[in-house]
């Protein structure tokens, strides 16, 4: 085709370049690899062979409209395709003149499929005029891509431009020597939109230009860059050399020194801290090399220098915002929950959340810990958990003095520095383990962590100097109050934390526990089901605890068995009662009903334990003998002297009762308490072993359904006890229709969710003679009357 020659081409196949322009006179080689740009290549090269290559505007689309792609470009075409793997082809194509493309016309071929036809025409590249001939632009590009080509020393490209200056017309020539020179596509298409030689020439000069000056930079940015790296590492290698001369001479305090003290001038540090500071980096840098007191110093320094001073998080006392955390956090624990909302309220109205010590009281399982960091998160502190459990050296608490070789802060101090803030979240976790030795007693050093009129300047033995704790919020946790010291209770408010009922446990399992427990072993719900029911079979049949850790321990154990399955082809699992013994094998524990019978000697008494309320079946027996009282069954000193109590009150109630007055001396009481290898302990089983024994020596039997809890004196009154909610709950699963319960705890039982007081008929007693009276088929024929006293569930006092 002759370049000046006018022509209009119809439905050309067009391509779109990305990053790239193919410039007339040139060839070039290149992959293409979408759908519509292959298409578009097949069918150029099934017809005449052209195809309009036009760069895109953006390189970075995967597909371009029509208006994101130049008109302007060249018309090639295709001498050569070859597919690869992946089904991308490769091009080669050659550049024959530049068109403009007049309509874009998206169209579909029944043989190559849909592509991006064009219709286009030839630009006109017109012969330079004799005055353009004769301005020195050929002579000036020629000069130019000479010096270009020495200044990178390529023998090869000047070769190439030698054969490229005898083209024979100039606009093949710019062309040529553009196609050479220029890499970036925006001067490529700069070039191929340019319309008079003149136009054309001057904007190669200038980007040749620009491109040499560029080069020139960089060279020079080398040869700076390679004479700093000589110097660099020259100056290394000196510094290193000095390093080591100082470290024969014990110089290496002297740079810590320097960097601890650049530390301190950049930190800001109250001024008594800083003038102790000061000195101490001063001894620091005076010490002889090796001497036994540098790692002492260097970790009192370091220390000191990490410790927050000024840095706060910002309190978040939104008190809906904590209510909802809670509750995403924690189901049911309502009175807890309330309290600490209660909590962060007043710290609102009164602008500060730190005073009064919360400490978490309940049996292990119960989410103690966690809705401690849930408080924090509420609040949006830093969350920091100090283990007390098994601490019996004081210098834990307080640290060590810095007189003893390895001498270290406490464990306040070193949570500090955990933290990074004056503010934190600080859990003392088991408090109630706190223990004592000949080190000291660590609960004596607690006591001025928690007495906010001391923590403001709280001592720790290695720091030497006054650390303010006023602004922490510390919470503490704990199994049982009564291991907590008289002087560390006082010091703290206690929230009770109670065991959860199977109802509650249920729903923690359906809402945290399994969704946790399938995502860390990589089930869907699609997999496996777990209906509540079946969950319900796991709490009662495989754990015995106030908590659900145990719980979750047999959820993941069915998730490993339902993984093994799923893993081997199966697509889903309904988890079924029968699945479970099958996962899980036979259930270790069973509720033992309540007997049905009314027997002799036989009582059914409530117990609190660790893991929740339980059921105790008190046994008695009166033998032919001399007196003598038999207890077995591992029962504690406690409940052997509740046990003598109740045989002191039968024996003063004789003639109550019916009983011969003599009848101590002719007759062996025992008492046995089944699950012997279980030790048993507490005064709450009073009444139940009074009972018991009453029976037995009376011959009247106990009625069936009944159980009873509470303490009792030796005049017969009956004293209240704890745990009444887990209490009540072990009776309504032992199918127990009646329960009595002191009096003086009924204002505990308006708390016990209502679900269980209904299942329930709660007496209410005050002495044993009204135990007696409702406990008892009948009373002893020679018994004195007593008039009815019993007062049903929900009945005003």
């Amino acid at each position: 085709m002759n370049e000046n020659s006018e022509k209009e081409y119809v439905m050309i196949p067009v391509v779109p370049l990305r990053g790239l322009v193919v410039l007339p006179y040139s060839a070039m080689s290149f992959d293409v690899g979408r759908e519509k740009s292959i298409s578009a290549i097949n069918s150029a090269a099934a017809g005449e062979s052209y195809v309009m290559l036009c760069a895109q505007k953006d390189a970075k689309k995967t597909e371009a409209e029509p208006d994101e792609i130049y008109r302007i470009g060249c018309l090639c075409k295709v001498k050569g395709r070859e597919k690869l793997e992946g089904g991308t082809l490769r091009v080669l194509v050659e550049g024959v003149t530049r068109a403009e493309v007049d309509e874009f016309i998206p169209f579909t071929s029944l043989e190559y499929g849909e592509y991006l036809a064009a219709n286009l025409h030839v630009l006109k590249e017109e012969e330079p005029t004799t005055a353009e001939k004769e301005a020195p632009f050929r002579k000036e590009i020629n000069e130019k891509c000479i010096s270009f080509a020495e200044k990178i020393g390529n023998a090869q490209l000047k070769t190439t431009l030698s054969f490229v200056s005898r083209s024979s017309g100039d606009n093949e020539y710019v062309f040529r020597t553009a196609n050479i020179f220029l890499q970036k596509p925006e001067d490529r298409q700069a070039i191929i939109e340019a319309k008079t030689y003149t136009d054309r020439c001057l904007m190669l000069i200038r980007i040749m230009t620009r491109e040499y000056e560029v080069l020139e930079l960089k060279k020079r940015l080398e040869e700076a860059v390679k004479e700093a790296i000589d110097r660099n590492q020259k100056e290394y290698f000196l510094r290193e050399q000095i390093k080591a001369a100082q470290k024969e001479l014990g110089a290496d305090e002297q740079s810590e020194a320097e960097e601890f003290r650049a530390k301190l001038n950049s930190g800001k540090y109250p001024d008594d801290i800083r003038a102790k500071l000061d000195k101490e980096i001063t001894r620091f840098a005076s010490l002889p090399a090796g001497s036994h007191e540098s790692p002492s110093m260097r970790t009192y320094i370091e220390t000191m220098l990490e410790l927050p001073y000024y840095e706060m998080s910002e309190d978040n006392l939104d008190v809906d915002n904590a209510r909802k955390i809670l509750d995403e956090d924690h189901y049911g624990l309502e009175k807890v929950k309330q309290r600490i909302i209660e909590y962060l309220a007043v710290g609102k109205l009164t602008g500060k959340i730190n005073g009064q010590i919360i400490c978490f009281v309940g049996p292990p399982g119960v989410g103690k810990t966690s809705v401690s960091a849930s408080i924090a998160r509420a609040l949006g502190r830093k969350f920091v958990r100090m283990s007390l459990g098994g601490i019996r050296d004081e210098a834990e608490i307080r640290g060590h003095r810095r007189t003893y070789i390895g001498a270290m802060p406490g464990r306040i101090i070193n949570a500090m520095k955990q933290a990074g803030t004056v503010n934190p979240v600080l859990l003392f976790d088991e408090i109630d383990k706190l223990a004592q030795d000949n080190h000291g007693d660590p609960s004596a050093a607690m006591l001025e962590v928690l007495d906010s009129a001391q923590n403001f300047a709280f001592r720790d033995h290695f720091l030497e100097v006054p650390y303010d704790l006023s602004k922490v919020l510390f919470i503490t946790t704990a199994n049982n109050p009564a291991g907590i010291p008289r002087p560390l209770l006082d010091r703290m408010e206690i929230i009770e934390v109670p065991s959860y009922l199977s109802n509650e446990k249920v729903e923690i399992a359906a809402r945290h526990l399994i969704p946790r427990q399938l995502e860390k072993h990589g089930l869907t719900k699609r997999m496996i089901n777990i209906p509540r029911e079946t969950i319900g079979e796991i709490i009662n049949g495989y754990t015995r605890e106030a908590g659900v850790r145990s719980l979750e321990r047999q959820i993941a154990a069915l998730c490993r068995k339902a993984a093994c399955d799923i893993a081997k082809g199966k697509k889903r699992i309904v988890v079924t009662k029968k699945k479970i013994v099958e996962y899980l094998g036979a259930p270790p524990f069973s509720f033992e009903p309540a007997e049905k019978v009314s027997e002799v000697g036989l009582v059914n008494g409530l117990a609190w334990t660790s893991v929740g309320g339980e059921t105790l079946e008190i046994e008695a027996a009166a033998l032919p003998g001399s007196g003598k009282l038999e207890l077995t069954g591992q029962l504690g000193d406690v409940m052997q002297e509740s046990a003598k109590a109740a045989i002191t009150c039968i024996r003063e109630r004789a003639n109550r009762l019916g009983l011969a007055n003599d009848f101590y001396g002719k007759t062996d009481v025992h008492i046995h308490i089944p699950e012997g290898a279980v030790p048993k302990d507490g005064p709450s089983a009073g009444i139940a072993l009074l009972t018991a024994v009453t029976s037995a020596l009376t011959g009247i039997p106990v009625k069936a359904a009944i159980a009873m809890t509470g303490e009792i004196t030796l005049r017969g009154r009956v004293l209240p006890i704890g745990g009444l909610r887990e209490k009540l709950l072990a009776a309504v699963r032992a199918g127990i229709t009646i329960v009595l319960v002191p009096e003086k705890n009924r204002k505990d039982v308006a708390e016990v969710p209502k679900d269980i007081t209904d299942a329930l008929t709660i007496i209410y007693v005050n002495d044993v003679d009204e135990v007696l009276r409702a406990s008892l088929i009948r009373m002893p024929q020679n018994a004195i009357r007593m008039p009815e006293t019993h007062i049903p569930a929900g009945a005003p006092s």
